[in-house]
């Protein structure tokens, strides 16, 4: 059978402009998203149920339920990647490729805001910390975690070891009953070498002590300077970090154009040869 003159040469019925590479890559990058947002969201089910506390008081959302919803996010934005590129569908591929781009631009934007902000960030951080230090006590997550920050940092409070009078426990006002009172917590006091038994109460009483007295049992300078030093130390790190979660972003991005293109083509090609079949130049 003659072809029709400017007909595309050599595309049959059996050619395809979509890659397999490009589509199974896509499917397989997808797919491995998919199995860990499944255990994020597996895991932040178990912490809820877990905990006896209720959602903390001093962060915008309990974290368990924050690993929660991101976990469910992420599982239904690679499910549109997953599906769309299994069954070359361009509705999917393009709401994938839509929400990533607005997570990349938003994770961008935060960057940029908070680079040029810093000293709001700086305030923001340390209103975050004060309200941390108030509700010390009412959760053991939170708790664990400001033991945690204080060691690794080797601070103790927000600003000083002073902060610690936010909290109702270790306030010094004369009328607390508790036996913390003018305390700070032990992950504020200095690190006893040799030490078998860590000594729980050794910032009893350390509030009422001035700075020179209480800097040879505790640390005695906050964790808000601390944090932002290292902050400043370490942003080849941190840009490391940002940069490994961006990359997968964009690769995802540009395959799942790809595809999308190509099945572009594809279909442009099924409806040439759907209108040319009955055509006996073709």
């Amino acid at each position: 059978m003659a072809r029709r003159p400017g007909a595309p040469a050599g595309y049959g019925e059996e050619f395809t402009f979509v890659s397999p590479l490009v589509k199974y890559l896509l499917f397989f990058f997808n797919m491995l998203f998919w199995v860990i947002s499944m255990v994020m969201v597996a895991v932040g089910v178990y912490a809820r149920l877990m905990k006896h506390a209720a959602a903390l008081a001093c962060l915008a959302v309990d974290p368990a339920i924050l690993l929660i919803v991101v976990g469910v996010l992420m599982f239904l934005l690679t499910f549109c990647g997953c599906i769309g590129s299994l069954r070359e569908n361009i509705c999917l591929l393009q709401t994938f490729s839509l929400c990533l781009t607005i997570v990349f631009l938003l994770q961008l934007a935060a960057g940029v805001l908070g680079f040029v902000f810093s000293d709001k960030a700086r305030g923001k951080v340390s209103e975050i910390i004060n309200n941390a230090i108030v509700h010390y006590r009412d959760d053991l997550d939170l708790q664990n975690l400001i033991d945690f920050g204080q060691k690794k940092f080797s601070c103790c409070g927000g600003i000083s070891y002073r902060d610690w009078s936010q909290n109702m426990y270790f306030n010094c006002s004369e009328d607390n009953p508790s036996r913390e009172r003018c305390s700070v917590p032990y992950s504020c006091c200095l690190p006893t070498p040799n030490q078998a038994v860590i000594n729980t109460m050794c910032g009893q009483g350390m509030q009422a002590l001035d700075y020179l007295e209480a800097s040879n049992v505790i640390y005695t300078n906050g964790c808000i300077d601390k944090l932002v030093n290292w902050i400043h130390s370490n942003l080849f790190l941190l840009g490391g970090v940002a940069l490994g979660l961006a990359i997968p972003q964009l690769v995802g991005i540009l395959l799942s154009q790809i595809l999308v293109n190509q099945i572009k083509d594809q279909i442009k090609l099924q409806l040439y040869n759907q209108q040319h079949r009955a055509d006996p130049w073709y």
